[in-house]
């Protein structure tokens, strides 16, 4: 049975890549920061580990064959580069470094699709592309893609493989997180929308790739998670659609979100968190596409529709609800 170690373990792709190593006979070690936030379902061969990533994490890594490393600074309110730097980049390279101490085999991180450049539904982008404006001018972005270089740049004793998942819609989403961009438009009579669009993949089979890099992937290489490139408009009708709506739905000006954008640069030089800022605004009037094709190719991934992601995202809401 091989053993893995995985951070991140209690958002939504790390639940659901728990559930699949499970499914598929691994034995993990979890580190979480609270074990009674693990809403996955206890297992003999999943043992969750108290404890901080900035600790020395060696005594856990004895005889384990893989580290999968999804934790991340994801909140979009944060104002210095210093701020995700410290735990995109520099954990990651601590972990890294403990990896290769103890002789583990491979190491996969989990990255962001942006820090690979986008293209357009008739020419998506690829794990050649460069990263393209605005995600240049993401501090989350940018702390990701120089965690990415790093990695690659010292993949000689412990293999490297980074993981590339877009905009991911799923069972498990406990904060929510990407979820909320569900209830955006969930239950609602007006839904207001911006002009751009995305790549959506469902949580489970960006779970099932990461999973299957573990012996399928090549050392040095990047691989796409991703699925279906839709507008806001064309996922929003998809929603509404699949829950029975009927709303009225109404475009963002993109003048509109320019102003946002600027109102959010202005607080920031304040030192005042917030969502708000020129490249978040831009990144919702772009058609930030992608190919899925080298997963497919390489990982053998059977992506599911962007419709079930939705239904199992929706069920998933509903039960919780329903519970509390």
């Amino acid at each position: 049975m091989k053993k893995v170690f995985v951070t991140g373990a209690t958002g939504l792709l790390g639940t659901n890549v728990i559930i699949k190593l499970l499914q598929n006979g691994y034995s993990v070690i979890a580190l979480v920061r609270q074990k009674s936030k693990y809403m996955g379902e206890e297992n003999e061969s999943l043992k969750l580990i108290e404890g901080s990533l900035t600790s020395d994490l060696s005594s856990y890594l004895a005889d384990i064959d893989c580290i999968i490393h999804i934790a991340a600074e994801t909140s979009q309110d944060l104002i210095r580069y210093e701020d995700y730097g410290k735990v995109n980049y520099d954990i990651t390279v601590k972990l890294f470094s403990e990896a290769e101490a103890c002789g583990i085999r491979r190491f996969l991180f989990v990255s962001t699709a942006n820090t690979i450049g986008y293209g357009s539904k008739e020419q998506p982008g690829n794990e050649e592309y460069f990263q393209k404006y605005p995600f240049t001018d993401s501090l989350y972005a940018q702390s990701k893609l120089n965690a990415e270089l790093h990695l690659l740049e010292n993949c000689r004793n412990t293999e490297v493989l980074i993981l590339n998942p877009t905009f991911m819609i799923g069972a498990h989403d406990t904060k929510p997180s990407s979820g909320k961009l569900i209830f955006w438009a969930w239950k609602k009579k007006l839904i207001f929308y911006p002009k751009g669009g995305k790549n959506f993949v469902h949580a489970e089979d960006a779970a099932q790739g990461v999973v299957a890099a573990i012996h399928k992937g090549e050392n040095g290489q990047k691989y796409l998670l991703a699925n279906e490139n839709l507008s806001y408009r064309e996922f929003f009708r998809q929603i509404n659609r699949m829950t029975h709506q009927t709303p009225t739905m109404i475009p963002i000006p993109d003048i509109f979100l320019n102003i946002l954008g600027r109102i959010g640069d202005l607080l920031r030089i304040l030192k005042i968190k917030t969502n708000l800022c020129t490249p978040h605004m831009k990144a919702l009037q772009i058609h930030n596409y992608y190919t899925n094709q080298k997963s497919v190719q390489v990982l053998e991934i059977q992506y599911q529709s962007i419709d079930k992601a939705i239904d199992d995202a929706v069920k998933y809401f509903k039960s919780k609800a329903s519970s509390q």
